[in-house]
């Protein structure tokens, strides 16, 4: 039996599970020992099995914060039981405070530059704990435009002069795999992306795609083992801020149109085109790097 049925079943556990069981009882339940299950778990969803866990119940408490409930209120909803066990955590998978995410990022600072690429100018943002935004567009003014929208109450900084090390490694990462530099492609910084545990999932299958090829909704959600939730996936891809660190333009409809892309169908089309036209000899492959945010 592959090892990929006792993850899958070790997901659904996780999913359907109040309380985080502990990883001795879960390794057990899915006949694996508890070294390989932490290992490939990882490996294959880009965090533990707590860590998932964890990451679900994050996904309750942000809905809850985003529809307007109080703090503790969301708390108690998401089923943690206390606050401090979300305070704990609530940095590494919010990027910033619950209150301060309730609030639109208050409290929080981005430095963020742009440049030109064949698709148009690309603005990429960071926080003191990763990359927060990648984003293509017309102008420099409707990207900052964009930007503040997502992060209305952040403080936010253009940094062009030696820019920032972790701007520059994704712009030189993205001409890389893309063709647009000759250069190496330097490993990738950490993110600081709020996510579901189900986004991850996505995201992480979205960087295994082959550059050129596409996947459909419904094809991807079979991959991840839940052949139903085509439109969760496609949530998923249309929250995805990070365009070409998570190439979500690599999903089309069931017929094989391209459907929308949150940077233009356009500019999906035309990068479709030409990574189809570069890459016919190597796969396009982000690893686990595009992970790094996530613990």
């Amino acid at each position: 039996m592959s090892v990929i049925e006792p993850l899958e079943q070790a997901r659904r556990l996780l999913d359907e599970a109040e309380t985080a069981p502990s990883l001795d009882a879960l390794a057990s339940a899915v006949v694996l020992s508890p070294s390989h299950l932490q290992r490939a778990f990882r490996r294959r969803f880009g965090m533990s099995p707590a860590e998932y866990h964890r990451s679900r119940r994050f996904g309750q408490f942000k809905a809850a914060l985003r529809e307007g409930a109080a703090v503790t209120d969301a708390v108690y909803e998401a089923g943690f039981g206390s606050g401090s066990r979300v305070y704990e955590h609530s940095n590494r998978l919010l990027g910033m405070t619950p209150a301060s995410y309730r609030a639109g990022g208050v409290g929080a600072s981005i430095r963020y530059t742009t440049t030109a690429t064949p698709l148009g100018r690309l603005l990429v943002a960071t926080t003191t704990r990763g990359i927060c935004a990648v984003t293509l567009g017309e102008d420099d003014t409707a990207l900052e435009r964009r930007l503040a929208e997502e992060f209305p109450h952040a403080a936010r900084e253009r940094v062009d002069a030696g820019r920032e090390e972790w701007l520059d490694a994704v712009i030189a990462r993205i001409a890389s795999e893309l063709g647009w530099s000759d250069a190496a492609a330097p490993a990738m910084p950490p993110l600081d992306i709020a996510a579901t545990a189900f986004q991850w999932r996505v995201w992480d299958a979205l960087t295994r795609i082959p550059a050129g090829q596409t996947r459909s909704y419904r094809a991807l959600a079979a991959e991840l083992g839940a052949p139903k939730a085509a439109r969760a996936v496609g949530n998923a891809c249309g929250n995805n801020r990070l365009a070409l660190i998570v190439p979500c333009h690599r999903v089309v409809r069931e017929d094989g149109s391209l459907g929308g892309w949150r940077w233009g169908v356009e500019r999906k089309r035309e990068l479709l085109a030409r990574e189809r036209a570069r890459n016919t000899h190597t796969p396009h492959a982000l690893g686990k790097s595009a992970q790094a945010g996530t613990g």
